[in-house]
């Protein structure tokens, strides 16, 4: 069992950090310039935007700890609500973001004692809260900013961004659409709908787990629909706080290190950035995270390259922690599961 739980932390946790770094590696030898070293100075403020963006994540991490025990009905200690969180996030960091390790909270909710059956609805309760929480915010920059202020100068890179994040926005949407009808209306039309799709022969492969969410979805409804308007306005309030927490993250750091910037922008910008971040193929968004974020918010930042060293922090809070803390929690939970 050791031997076990040595190998699973070593591939699942250096693979990505792997692929962070040889991207980051790749862009400072793409870019490289000596001026941006010395132009890096020391300051209060760079220390307090550092320590802010830490607890913004801290608060991110509090806002969803808050959510799973008001879901649960206060079924959860805030431990167990920190072991559920942290194990998400740590199945998160080690997954394809396509992927993500939301799935794997019926698990954890069941090894802290809530029953199958409601962990499989509250599974899903917050996944609609988190995908209700993109439709509704991502539409606000479009308001505020023109497309070139959210996307920058007219490209091919920033063209194909553009047309990628309307496409995965119209998808989260629709998939949106389709939890609402499963939770709080009809479940098993949205199951036999699911069911027929995946029997097309390119979405045959993933046939299995659909069968099992379309069930999940079925039990959840009897359950979720029940919750009274003002339990949902709670909970969707608490993950828009967290969702909120996370974008700030990025406003610190540019304060701690940008000398230029409109900080509405770069906020809004993140909602563009997570909704292109989903579909990324690599565990956590390695890589592809650190590249977008670098060509996202280069405009902050007088001296090339700034916004590299910027994007390596904000994965590390972001990011490289939960890794760390999900090693030094996964194998007492890996036992836990085993006993």
């Amino acid at each position: 069992m050791t031997t076990e739980i040595k190998t699973f932390k070593r591939f699942y946790i250096f693979l990505p950090i792997i692929i962070g770094l040889s991207v980051v590696i790749w862009l400072f030898y793409r870019e490289f310039n000596a001026a941006l070293f010395a132009g890096i100075r020391f300051s209060m403020q760079m220390l307090v935007g550092i320590l802010m963006a830490f607890l913004f994540m801290l608060g991110r991490d509090v806002g969803l700890m808050w959510r799973f025990r008001v879901i649960t009905d206060n079924a959860l200690t805030w431990r167990q609500a920190f072991n559920v969180n942290m194990l998400c996030e740590f199945t998160s960091a080690i997954t394809p973001s396509s992927v993500g390790g939301s799935s794997l909270i019926i698990l954890f909710l069941n090894k802290e004692g809530i029953n199958v059956g409601r962990s499989s609805a509250l599974m899903i309760s917050c996944l609609f809260l988190d995908e209700l929480f993109l439709v509704l915010a991502c539409p606000l920059p479009f308001l505020l900013f023109s497309f070139n202020e959210l996307f920058g100068d007219p490209t091919l890179l920033s063209s194909g961004i553009k047309i990628l994040f309307f496409a995965v926005y119209i998808a989260i949407a629709l998939w949106t659409f389709l939890l609402y009808i499963a939770l709080f209306k009809r479940p098993e039309y949205v199951k036999r709908l699911l069911l027929a799709l995946f029997r097309l022969p390119f979405l045959r492969r993933w046939r299995k787990g659909v069968e099992i969410l379309a069930e999940n979805l079925v039990l959840s409804s009897g359950e979720m629909s029940r919750k009274s308007f003002l339990f949902w306005l709670k909970s969707f309030g608490i993950t828009s706080l967290s969702w909120g927490s996370r974008y700030l993250v990025v406003n610190a750091l540019l304060f701690a290190f940008a000398t230029h910037g409109d900080h509405l922008l770069a906020f809004a910008r993140q909602l563009i950035l997570w909704v292109v971040m989903t579909i990324s193929p690599t565990p956590g968004g390695s890589g592809v995270s650190e590249y977008f974020f670098q060509v996202y918010y280069a405009d902050f930042f007088p001296i090339a390259g700034m916004a590299l060293v910027v994007a390596f922090v904000w994965r590390v809070i972001s990011y490289y922690m939960y890794l760390i803390i999900g090693a030094i929690i996964i194998p007492n939970w890996i036992k836990k599961l085993k006993n």
